[in-house]
């Protein structure tokens, strides 16, 4: 067998790496993956590993495999294997010592894996890295494959993909810690070696977070240490002493590593090493990738010691903020970018009160605060003049790739994030008056005659409207002088986009500008320029135009006429703009707001101004017939209709509005009634429901009903999801609304009679998440606003039985939604109406507690992605919380059915006592991370999850009885 496995795993490496033909590539591929999970895998791959015949294919092949084996898989073999493995994999590490490095490589992390899986004993005395001592001075012939031995075990214990148990992988980083002076003595005995200098420093790297038996004095004077910091004028090793240099910077700070007095001698000696490489920066000779090493270093340095580099704000701090600034001043973004974060934890530090609570007295803390502030100001006004450059359009901008461009609108981010953090320091004004300098140059080279540019003006304008909001509304210097400027620039279409961009930036100053200066209207002559520019600047325009009106309505109030040709122009399509349909929702969203500050009868008329456009061509096509509106495209439809949205959410007249809702019905219903079959057209039409349901309230009582009547009708054929959505606003609206209960009850009973009998089965709930979804937050909507109409009713009890049926649906959402809706079950009673319905709800519960824990158990152990735990917790917390030991009960049948290959006894208990605790009154978050653990224990391995899922049985909902062979 094993003979004839090994020859197919020769075909499929021969076929998969020199085969002509694709489709056999690909299924050889596939081949050799399944094998890879196979029990036969172990022997093969370690049989062919020792096969001197083997090539280089195979080797890596099957190195690959039998690390991966130990790692995720080493359970599968039987209980005394552990020895003839180590063993075999100790041969195959001197075997491989020369050579290939990507076999040898996997060799060692398959020996680091089966350390952490076996207790330290199995070594023998002091564990693997004692055990590795003693081989490294008995046989020095093989030292290159030992030496990466030791590099490797320490980065593997912050490997998951060692299925160990958590208690098992902390011990393993205790013993290695208990090791790390053994470690440490290996690596300096190495010292000498010159061919193995690189491996040493990494291995001093991996192992000084294992450090922490000795001092910051001692390593200040360790030979390790000086052998990195000579190390880094080094071309040669310059990557591995930045790696040591970084792990050494974090020694200094890192938790239980004791005072910064204490670590000052270490501390020192970092710095004054790393200043000493600053000239390097700014060696044109030096390679790309060491000029990184270097940045990188000082990066870490300044974030790491930023707290000492504030409070002190001496000369050599000054110096070290220097050298930041030398950084952000290189012109690559992969390097000047490393500083970003430096900068944004030293505002922090600035700023925060909790940076001077040891000064005491307020005044004493003003105090301090003002001298820091005095300090660094002058260092943020020069990163802002360095960043504010960086955003500029590239000369050959018009021939980027999509993907250059994305790359380029992620500089701009990064850098506007900088800027707004040196507005935090300097405040907005500062800022501003920075960045108008660089503005008035960019001026002058833009009216230069003979290269005129325009990048550099839209370069000054993006950063100055990228801290828009930190400036003051009362700023009287500067501002008046930029919104002068705008409408004299020349229309570039990318200039033209951000001047649109900087006009609605600043939309709340322009309200706040006096009536003097008469800025608006030359505003927005640039907006309408810009609605006709391009489609890029017209997205600017009209949002800028959403801003101005939302933030100066009141100046508009007087000129709607001028607004509304606006309006029409975009809307119809007809005038030269080119707004697309999306960004026509912003003038919609603009002139909605500005109706908003209208009297109640001048906002009618504006309103039916605004809603014409948008009804009559959706009722010149109701009176084409119903054929043309079934065929219509959807497209044709939802254009106007998401307008309709956009007037009844933003438009703040709630009688007003319901009048329209209630004029447009007979639109509306058309569409409900002869497009129900189409997804895209129903939600359009809901979300355009559910928003005047938001805005009108209970004045839209005139409507309500027949709009539920026809959610109803349609429901009950269609099955849309969006009319559970629109019903969930209703309930919320009019829940408690006492004239409304027959409608609502009758509504609640024939959506979910209708949706229950669509999810019957995991396999239902698949095909339907969105149904699911939605119909399990209007569940929850109903439990909050309208419980009487709900919990008592036979409907109520179906949905929690279909709820268990969906609870390990894999979509989020749907997911989310069923977990919110079972944990309000739970809550209801006892909350500050929900004891009326403490019986009911205990009744329902007890009869069906035992399978529900069985399901959320099995969510927890596997059945659920991980990143669920924290909902399944809080059900389960729930659970726990209302029915006590009757839950601990439940618990205990189905933890019992964890057969013990998956779960010892002591983690059973431990998972008891979670659930115990969890009645008593641990916080969520306490026992989320400790059914984290347990979580983790269940995943461990493909192997174990499935042996977990088979035993739970989570979507077998009349199982109740453990089989024989797993009790």
């Amino acid at each position: 067998m094993e003979a004839q496995a090994t020859a197919t795993v020769k075909e499929a490496l021969a076929a998969l790496y020199h085969h002509p033909d694709d489709s056999i590539r690909t299924a050889a591929d596939r081949w050799l993956q399944e094998f890879q999970h196979t029990l036969d895998a172990w022997q093969v791959a370690d049989s062919l590993l020792h096969d001197e015949s083997s090539n280089l294919e195979t080797l890596i092949f099957c190195s690959q495999t039998l690390r991966s084996k130990v790692q995720r898989d080493f359970e599968e073999l039987p209980s005394g294997a552990f020895r003839s493995l180590q063993d075999s994999l100790y041969v195959l590490l001197k075997k491989f010592n020369k050579g290939p490095p990507k076999v040898r490589t996997q060799i060692c992390i398959a020996i680091a894996a089966l350390a952490v899986h076996v207790p330290v004993e199995d070594w023998g005395a002091g564990g693997i890295v004692n055990w590795l001592s003693d081989e490294m001075k008995a046989h020095p012939e093989f030292i290159t494959g030992f030496l990466e031995l030791l590099i490797v075990l320490p980065q593997e214990t912050s490997s998951y993909k060692i299925a160990a148990r958590p208690e098992r992988r902390r011990q393993f980083e205790s013993d290695l810690s208990a090791s790390a002076n053994v470690a440490i003595s290996l690596l300096t005995a190495c010292m000498g070696i010159d061919q193995l200098k690189e491996q040493v420093l990494e291995g001093f790297s991996s192992w000084l977070r294992f450090c922490h038996g000795i001092s910051a004095s001692e390593l200040a004077s360790h030979s390790l240490v000086h052998m990195a910091l000579s190390s880094l004028n080094s071309d040669q090793f310059l990557e591995a002493a930045v790696n040591v240099t970084s792990e050494l910077i974090h020694v200094t700070v890192s938790h239980g590593s004791g005072t910064t007095a204490e670590q000052m001698p270490l501390i020192q000696i970092l710095v004054s090493h790393i200043m000493g490489l600053k000239e390097q920066l700014k060696d044109p000779s030096k390679d790309e990738e060491d000029v990184k090493a270097i940045a990188r270093l000082y990066a870490d340095m300044g974030e790491s010691y930023v707290d000492l580099i504030a409070k002190a704000g001496s000369d050599d701090s000054i110096q070290i903020v220097n050298a930041l600034l030398e950084v952000t001043s290189h012109l690559e973004f992969d390097i000047y970018s490393m500083t970003f974060n430096f900068w944004h934890r030293l505002k922090r530090n600035l700023i925060r009160r909790e940076s001077y609570v040891s000064y005491g007295s307020e005044a004493a803390i003003e105090a301090e605060r003002n001298r820091r502030l005095q300090i660094f100001r002058p260092k943020f006004e020069t990163l802002v003049s360095l960043v504010s450059s960086r955003v500029e359009y590239p000369e050959d901008y018009h021939t980027f790739s999509e993907e250059d461009r994305r790359d380029f609108r992620h500089v701009r981010y990064a850098v506007s994030d900088v800027l707004l953090d040196a507005t935090d320091v300097l405040g907005g004004d500062l800022t501003l008056t920075v960045l108008s300098t660089k503005l008035a140059q960019a001026y002058g080279s833009c009216n230069n005659e003979q290269n005129p540019k325009w990048q550099p003006v839209e370069a000054a304008l993006f950063c100055i409207q990228a801290i828009a909001k930190s400036v003051s509304i009362e700023e009287r210097e500067i501002l008046p002088q930029v919104m002068a400027l705008l409408p004299c620039l020349p229309h570039h279409e990318q200039l033209l986009q951000t001047v649109c961009s900087t006009i609605g930036s600043f939309s709340k100053w322009i309200d706040a500008a006096p009536a003097e200066l008469s800025i608006l209207p030359p505003l927005v002559d640039v907006l309408n320029k810009g609605m006709s520019t391009s489609e890029d600047t017209a997205a600017a325009a009209s949002m800028a135009f959403k801003y101005i009106c939302e933030d100066c309505r009141r100046k508009f109030s007087g000129s709607l006429d001028g607004l509304f040709q606006i309006y029409h122009i975009a809307i119809s399509g007809v005038g030269g703009y080119k707004v697309s349909s999306e960004d026509s929702l912003h003038l919609v969203e603009a002139l909605s707001v500005v109706i908003t500050t209208l009297p109640p009868e001048s906002a009618r008329t504006a309103l039916e101004l605004i809603c014409q456009p948008v009804i009559n061509p959706l009722q010149e096509l109701i009176q084409q017939g119903d054929q043309v509106l079934q065929q219509v495209p959807a497209r044709q439809l939802t254009v106007h209709i998401d307008r309709l949205s956009s007037i009844f959410s933003n438009v703040k007249h709630p009688e007003v509005v319901a009048e329209a809702v209630y004029r447009y019905w007979p639109t509306l219903k058309s569409i409900f009634d002869h497009r129900a079959w189409d997804t895209r057209t129903m939600e359009s039409v809901c979300r355009s429901c559910k928003f005047a349901v938001r805005t009108c309230g209970r004045a839209m009582a005139m409507t309500i009903g027949a709009m539920l009547e026809e959610i109803q009708t349609l429901y009950q054929q269609h099955k849309q999801s969006c009319f559970l959505y629109l019903s969930s606003e209703v309930i919320k609206i009019f829940g408690s609304d006492p004239s409304c209960a027959e409608y609502l009850t009758s509504l609640i009973q024939i959506l979910f009679s209708h949706t229950v009998q669509l999810l019957r089965t995991i396999q239902d709930f698949t095909a339907r998440p969105d149904i699911a979804d939605d119909c399990y937050l209007l569940a929850s909507r109903c439990i909050r606003y309208c419980p009487n109409l709900f919990v008592p009713t036979e409907m109520f009890q179906r949905l929690i039985d279909c709820a268990m049926a969906g609870i390990t649906i894999q979509h989020r959402e749907a997911c989310k939604s069923i977990l919110s809706f079972l944990s309000d079950v739970f809550d209801l009673p006892n909350s500050s109406d929900g004891g009326n319905y403490r019986e009911f709800i205990n009744t329902i519960v007890l009869q069906r507690g035992a399978t529900l824990t069985r399901i959320m158990i099995a969510a927890l152990t596997g059945a659920l992605p991980s990143g669920r735990l924290e909902e399944v917790s809080y059900v389960l917390l729930s659970l726990s919380r209302a029915f006590g030991e009757n839950m601990l009960n439940w618990a205990r049948e189905s933890i019992n059915l964890i057969p013990p290959q998956a779960l010892t006894d002591a983690e059973r208990l431990r998972f008891l006592n979670i659930i115990s605790d969890a009645a008593s009154g641990s916080s969520l978050h306490t026992v989320t991370d400790r059914f984290g653990e347990i979580s983790d224990v269940c995943r461990r391995n493909k192997t174990v999850q499935d042996l977990v899922q088979s035993a739970l049985r989570p979507h077998d909902l009349t199982f109740t009885v453990v089989p024989q062979q797993l009790s």
